[in-house]
């Protein structure tokens, strides 16, 4: 059952992705497609820590310190495209635990760019219940194309 809401969550996605015109990829590869969400999906989940500890080795390698949690989540990013991948967020501990999935929203409107990134308390949104989590920031995305 849980599969099936997800395979409904990419489809709604790609229906959401062609309304600015990339739909006819997502939907001529469903099958494709969804593969590649729930298998990127998957590896941040089970290399999530291991993501972390290269994103927090590399960063401090350029002299950023940082206070407080690190954790890596699956991203899903929408907009001028579907892409999938994996966000390091930042903040108090108690809070970054919190955090289970980061979702970027994109809008052009004219020479304007937009991006929302909302950290979120749930795997899936839009199938379980959702809420953002506040005091945590978004300190480095990772994403593919989808």
């Amino acid at each position: 059952m849980a599969k099936r809401k997800l395979l409904v969550l990419v489809l709604l996605a790609g229906l959401v992705v062609g309304s600015v015109g990339r739909a006819s990829a997502l939907l001529g590869g469903t099958i494709g497609t969804a593969i590649k969400v729930f298998g990127i999906g998957y590896a941040v989940r089970v290399f999530g820590p291991q993501i972390n500890s290269f994103i927090n080795s590399v960063m401090a390698q350029r002299g950023i310190e940082r206070e407080g949690g690190t954790k890596v989540v699956p991203i899903l990013s929408v907009g001028q495209g579907l892409y999938i991948g994996a966000a390091q967020v930042m903040g108090p501990a108690s809070r970054v635990d919190n955090v289970r999935s980061v979702a970027q929203g994109e809008v052009t409107l004219g020479d304007v760019r937009l991006n929302g990134l909302f950290p979120l308390n749930a795997t899936v949104p839009l199938i379980s219940p959702t809420s953002t989590v506040p005091g945590v920031g978004i300190s480095a995305i990772i994403d593919f194309d989808v």
